[in-house]
């Protein structure tokens, strides 16, 4: 108490000093405070929402349209049930774990749980964008990587499509999101990821999404095994013209996939986009004449299919690739995705039966290596700083290899774990019955 008179002056003192500095700091932290672009936000909203198009109902049509009637329905509740368990699950704890920081040791790999049920997120927290003091709404890149998230084992249903049970695809996503995709985004997309680290290129998705949902659902295929009828009965699709208009909503959905993963809405997503109109153009008419060349007819599944291929393929090169580029990448990617859903799968005998693993699998595969080589500088591409294709390239062959061998391992153990608690396939009565009336007890057509 004796020291109270001679603290009283000093702190009044520091007071004033505080309340004259007051304007500076103030002005100091607005200029450290990043500001919310209007532009790029609206931007990110808009490819978020086409992102979900693409998959309810584009992706949910175009595998519709590709299985026998019997079992329509059953495709459609699948993939928007896998849609909607992973929103629940990415705002728990999927986005938690892809984008924050990772315990010692396991930060490469994985990461925590700061941000579970998105603790401590509200309407003013911002996501950092390429430019430097510009965000969006941490809530805008919470919502567009939801539908990444989601979209994939989506993608995954089209493999083991007419014979699973709805209990095991609902199990097996919640599952294969939490061990499998959610590792591969953090090292993939997070700063401190251990494929991020090495330089791995992969502007929208060709490993974490492509190549991922396409070995699961070849994995998955072989351990379900061959529908009832495979090789000898027809399985033909039951109506080509849903297929089409899913087709034409994946196309239009995939903006904002690819060009929203710019993050802002600049001259990159500009480029982002031509390059989605061009890759999947010149795919779909190299499957279609590969094709036509084959078997002397060019079909309408073939130059859809094809489009596919072609959209999978630039997805990790969509802001990276030149326009030129693009369009060899599609070329490729349309032919050698051909023979794969054809000659190699009739030559092993595997039954993926909407070619999950020959659009997706394989297009992924030859998307993210080729990126390597349509990113260069000196081919027109944009990569940056001292670039080496043949550097990057054995980059890019390092992040494919560890991510086959993540969800391939990964998704064997998941599929056993799924088959132990509810089991994997549906009887032979149910799958002749079909699982629309099977697993759902409805109709997708009454007639």
């Amino acid at each position: 108490m004796k020291f109270r008179p001679l603290l009283l002056p000093a702190l009044g003192a520091l007071g004033l000093s505080l309340a004259a500095l007051a304007p500076a700091l103030a002005q100091d932290a607005a200029a450290a405070a990043p500001t919310v672009n209007k532009g790029d936000t609206a931007w990110m909203l808009v490819s978020t929402i086409l992102v979900i198009l693409m998959t309810i109902p584009g992706l949910a049509l175009f595998y519709g349209g590709l299985v026998r009637t019997k079992n329509m329905l059953s495709v459609l509740m699948q993939v928007f049930s896998v849609f909607s368990l992973v929103a629940i699950l990415w705002v728990f704890y999927g986005y938690s774990l892809a984008f924050t920081s990772g315990g010692e040791g396991i930060g490469a790999f994985i990461g925590g749980f700061s941000k579970a049920f998105l603790a401590g997120i509200n309407g003013d927290s911002t996501a950092d964008t390429f430019t430097k003091g510009v965000a969006i709404p941490e809530f805008t890149f919470i919502a567009f990587q939801l539908t990444f998230a989601a979209i994939t084992p989506a993608l995954i249903v089209g493999a083991f499509a007419e014979r699973i049970k709805f209990s095991a695809v609902m199990l097996f996503t919640g599952l294969w999101l939490t061990f499998v995709y959610l590792p591969i985004a953090h090292m993939v997309w997070f700063s401190e990821g251990y494929l991020f680290g090495l330089g791995a290129l992969d502007f929208a998705g060709g490993t974490v999404v492509h190549i991922n949902s396409g070995v699961a659902g070849l994995v998955g295929a072989l351990m379900l095994g061959k529908r009832i009828g495979y090789g000898r009965d027809l399985l033909a699709p039951h109506s080509l013209t849903l297929t089409f208009v899913g087709a034409c909503l994946l196309w239009v959905g995939w903006f904002g996939f690819n060009a929203g993963s710019n993050l802002e809405a600049t001259g990159g997503a500009a480029l982002a986009v031509i390059n989605t109109i061009l890759a999947p153009a010149a795919a779909g008419l190299a499957w279609m004449t590969v094709e036509a060349l084959g078997k002397g007819k060019a079909s309408l599944l073939g130059i859809a299919s094809g489009a596919v291929a072609g959209l999978v393929a630039i997805t990790p090169a969509a802001g990276l690739s030149g326009p030129m580029g693009s369009i060899v990448l599609g070329l490729v990617a349309g032919a050698v995705c051909y023979f794969a859903v054809t000659s190699v799968k009739n030559a092993l005998g595997y039954d993926d039966a909407l070619d999950v693993f020959g659009i997706h699998g394989v297009g992924g595969i030859i998307g993210a290596i080729g990126t390597g080589i349509v990113a260069a500088p000196s081919l027109g591409g944009y990569g940056v700083g001292e670039y080496s294709i043949g550097g990057q390239v054995w980059t890019q062959i390092i992040a494919v290899v560890i991510t086959l061998v993540w969800t391939g391992i990964g998704s064997v153990v998941l599929y056993k774990i799924t088959d132990l608690i509810v089991g994997l396939r549906v009887t032979q009565d149910q799958e002749r019955e079909g699982l629309d009336l099977a697993d759902h007890g409805e109709r997708a057509y009454n007639y």
